[in-house]
């Protein structure tokens, strides 16, 4: 079964060696992608594995943690994992679930839209209009030429009469989150295959 998801952060694939180029040689001129800080390496016949630990940010596969490299009928073959992978991979699933919870408590904390049909009792008295808010006399400009403070506003200039709207929490930043982590997967799943694939390729031609 975990084979059939494990692509997610895994990354495959086949390098053809030059002609009569053995399994050792072809190690040899790919030992120096491994001799990097925190690399920790393993030849054993025609197999090579390798493990990084905080690898530095100039190695070339400083996003792979592990992998297997074999040569078998003249052919490199690679299988390496990358967390970095499957962290972008997880991101966008995480940060649905925060939006999907956003949503649900909204919905929770949203009051009823509509009332009973019919309610016992007298009808209720329309609200009155609040009054005119008192205008501000302007300054004196005696006053204001001694620099006197300016007079207070009244009362209820800051907010309506049932104060400031309540902002509820949007759920859009952790969709936009989502979208970014999905491209950066797309591109790092498609852009690593390809310069991985390059950077082996070269390597054992020598060039």
């Amino acid at each position: 079964m975990l084979r059939y998801i494990d692509w997610i952060w895994h990354i495959r694939g086949e390098v053809a060696l030059p002609a009569e180029q053995s399994g050792e040689e072809a190690f040899d001129r790919l030992a120096p992608l491994f001799r990097q800080t925190g690399t920790s390496y393993d030849r054993y016949q025609d197999t090579l594995t390798f493990r990084k630990k905080d690898a530095a940010a100039q190695d070339k596969m400083s996003v792979f943690d592990s992998g297997v490299l074999r040569v078998e009928n003249s052919v490199l073959r690679y299988d390496l994992i990358s967390r970095a992978l499957l962290y972008c991979f997880l991101a966008p699933l995480l940060f649905l679930g925060f939006a999907q919870a956003i949503i649900t408590i909204n919905d929770f904390q949203k009051p009823a839209a509509h009332g009973p049909a019919h309610t016992a009792g007298p009808p209720t008295k329309p609200k009155p209009k609040p009054a005119a808010k008192e205008a501000v006399p302007p300054m004196n400009p005696i006053d204001k030429a001694l620099g006197a403070p300016a007079p207070d506003k009244p009362d209820g200039d800051d907010g309506d009469e049932d104060g400031p709207k309540s902002k509820k929490p949007s759920p859009t930043p952790a969709y936009v989150f989502a979208g970014i982590f999905v491209a950066l997967y797309l591109i790092g799943r498609v852009l690593e295959d390809r310069l991985v694939r390059s950077l082996f390729r070269r390597t054992v031609a020598g060039a």
